[in-house]
C-alpha cells in the first residue's frame, strides 16, 4: 500500500511544539486506553516492522518503545550506532535510508545534531518518531509526563509546573513548555545562570529556588555532569547545595505537590536519595506511563 507523504508526516512525531492541544489529547486519551488493557499484548501491529535507531545512547528509553512495541505486536528491529556503519563515517541519513530500503514501516531515532530529524522526515517515506534530538525536543517523554500530571490532578489548566536544572541543554524542558503551555499550565524555570536558556525566559520566567518550590509539580532535571565537567558546574555537590531538591527543601513544599524526574536520576546531586521513591515521588510511575504513551505513539505512526 502506497502512503503519501503528508499521510506519513501526519503520523510522524517530530516534536510537540508544532502539534495541537487536540492532537495531544487524543494521543494521552489513547494511552489511557491501552493502559486499561488487562492483556499484555495485543498484536494490532503483528504484520509491521519498527526500527529502533539510536544514534545516541539511552537504554531506559529504547527499552520502554521497545516493550509498547512488543506489547502491540510489532517487529523490531534494534540499530546502535557503536555496533554500526555509522562508526566507519557511513552518514545517519544513508542508515536510515537503508533501512527504510530493507522495509520498515516506521523507525524511532534518537540523535545529537540539532535540526537533522526535520531533514531526515522530508527525506523518507516512512514515519518517524523523536526518541531525544540534540537539545530541541523529547515528545514522548514529554507526553508521558503530562499523563502523569492528568492522572494526579485531573486538569492541567492552572497548574503550577516548576522545572529545575540545566534547561539550556534540556530537551525534556522544551518538550514539557510547549505542551503544557498549549492546556494553560503556568511553567516556571529554575537554574543557574550558566544552565539557562534565554530564548525560553519569554514562555516561562526564570525564578528563585525558594520561589520554584511554589508549585504543584516540581520536576528536577537530570544534571549532564559529562556536558560540565570544565567551567560550568564547581561540583556535584556545590549543585545539590544551590539547586539540588534535598530533604529540607521538599519539607516546605505544599501538601498535595508532586516530585517528578525523567530519569536516570543522580542520587544525592539534583535530588536526595531518600525522595526518589518518598510518598511525593512519581519517578517510577512516570517510567511505568512511558509505555502506554510510547503504545499510543507507534499505534498512531503505523495504523493502516
Amino acid at each position: 500500500m502506497t502512503i503519501s507523504m503528508s499521510a506519513v508526516r501526519e503520523r510522524s512525531l517530530l516534536g510537540l511544539k508544532e502539534i495541537s492541544r487536540d492532537e495531544i489529547s487524543s494521543i494521552l486519551d489513547r494511552a489511557a486506553y491501552w493502559e486499561s488493557q488487562k492483556e499484555k499484548m495485543i498484536p494490532v501491529l503483528k504484520d509491521r516492522f519498527v526500527a529502533n535507531m539510536f544514534f545516541e545512547n539511552s537504554t531506559r528509553t529504547r527499552f520502554s518503545f521497545e516493550m509498547a512495541q512488543k506489547r502491540l505486536g510489532a517487529q523490531v528491529l534494534n540499530f546502535a550506532a557503536a555496533a554500526s556503519s555509522v562508526e566507519k563515517g557511513e552518514s545517519i541519513y544513508d542508515t536510515v535510508r537503508t533501512l527504510e530500503s530493507m522495509g520498515i514501516d516506521a523507525g524511532v531515532i534518537r540523535l545529537k545534531p540539532i535540526g537533522l530529524l526535520a531533514e531526515l522526515a522530508e527525506k523518507v517515506s516512512v514515519p518517524l518518531v523523536n526518541a531525544g534530538d540534540g537539545n530541541n525536543e523529547h515528545p514522548t517523554q514529554a507526553l508521558l509526563d503530562l499523563y502523569t500530571m492528568k492522572k494526579q490532578f485531573g486538569d492541567l489548566k492552572g497548574l503550577r509546573v516548576s522545572i529545575i536544572g540545566d534547561i539550556l541543554h534540556s530537551r525534556v524542558a522544551r518538550s514539557n513548555l510547549w505542551a503544557l503551555e498549549k492546556f494553560g499550565a503556568h511553567v516556571k524555570f529554575c537554574a543557574p545562570p550558566s544552565m539557562q536558556a534565554p530564548e525560553l525566559a519569554e514562555h516561562a520566567p526564570y525564578v528563585t529556588m525558594e520561589e520554584a518550590l511554589k508549585a504543584d509539580v516540581v520536576m528536577m532535571l537530570r544534571v549532564q555532569l559529562e556536558r560540565h565537567a570544565v567551567g560550568m558546574l564547581k561540583s556535584a555537590e556545590q549543585y545539590r547545595l544551590q539547586y539540588g531538591l534535598t530533604e529540607e527543601r521538599a519539607a516546605q513544599l505544599e501538601p498535595g505537590a508532586i516530585i517528578m524526574h525523567p530519569a536516570p536520576v543522580n542520587r544525592n546531586v539534583e535530588i536526595d536519595d531518600g525522595l526518589v521513591e518518598s510518598d511525593k515521588s512519581r519517578i517510577f510511575p512516570q517510567m511505568s506511563n512511558g509505555v502506554p504513551i510510547r503504545m499510543a505513539v507507534m499505534e498512531r505512526a503505523l495504523k493502516l
